[in-house]
């Protein structure tokens, strides 16, 4: 069975833990004091699952595109391989990808569990024999479950409603699992996404910055 290697260093996945990147969180408090950022790849997130990752040469028998969409990676620390979807070392499935910086492209679906970055290279040969593997960004969702972008799941690269969050101090907030099971107790909940926050509920005590066309994010207090 032939399989494309990748090396790098996979980040922080949130079924694994709950590091905040840079800037994650963009929250903002009843008093209106809009703080916080955004990840690093310039959309905002709860806790943000992120991995960075240099392809390596490729062997023939794949697609023009390293992780391309419906494509399936196994898990790994240091390094990962693209895998058949169907071998028992599947654990994850490419459902968008995107070319360039994360940054500059479009977010990943709202329930994505966790994004790759894949670092440009130019190996001496590819399958589609331009010598390149170009700079993209892999938006992941795993086989089976915990699946941490879904609502209420504690991480993913984006908070989305469902969410979770806690006040991490700072103006900032970070995402935590609505059961209670994670490592912080949840102390709000995102229950609409709206335009302006003139349209959230009198019952909302913290406003988070989600992106989008509906931007704010209306939580309330647990």
């Amino acid at each position: 069975m032939r399989e494309r290697r990748a090396a790098g260093v996979l980040c922080a996945l949130s079924a694994l833990g709950a590091v905040l990147l840079t800037g994650c969180q963009s929250p903002a408090g009843p008093a209106g004091a809009d703080s916080g950022g955004v990840n690093g790849d310039g959309t905002p997130a709860g806790e943000a699952v992120s991995g960075s990752v240099t392809a390596a040469v490729r062997p023939s028998g794949y697609g023009a595109v390293f992780l391309a969409i419906d494509e399936c990676s196994s898990f790994g620390t240091v390094s990962f391989t693209e895998v058949p979807c169907d071998s028992e070392r599947a654990a994850a499935r490419v459902v968008a990808r995107e070319d360039g910086r994360a940054g500059d492209g479009p977010p990943c679906p709202a329930t994505t569990d966790f994004v790759l970055h894949i670092s440009e290279q130019r190996p001496s040969a590819d399958e589609d024999g331009d010598g390149a593997v170009p700079q993209g960004y892999a938006c992941m969702r795993a086989l089976l479950p915990p699946h941490p972008g879904d609502p209420g799941g504690g991480g993913g690269p984006r908070t989305i409603v469902g969410d979770c969050v806690y006040d991490a101090g700072g103006g900032k907030v970070r995402e935590t699992a609505c059961d209670g099971e994670g490592k912080r107790k949840p102390q709000f909940k995102v229950v609409e996404a709206v335009a302006v926050r003139t349209d959230c509920p009198a019952s909302t005590g913290l406003y988070v910055r989600l992106g989008g066309e509906r931007p704010v994010g209306c939580a309330r207090p647990l």
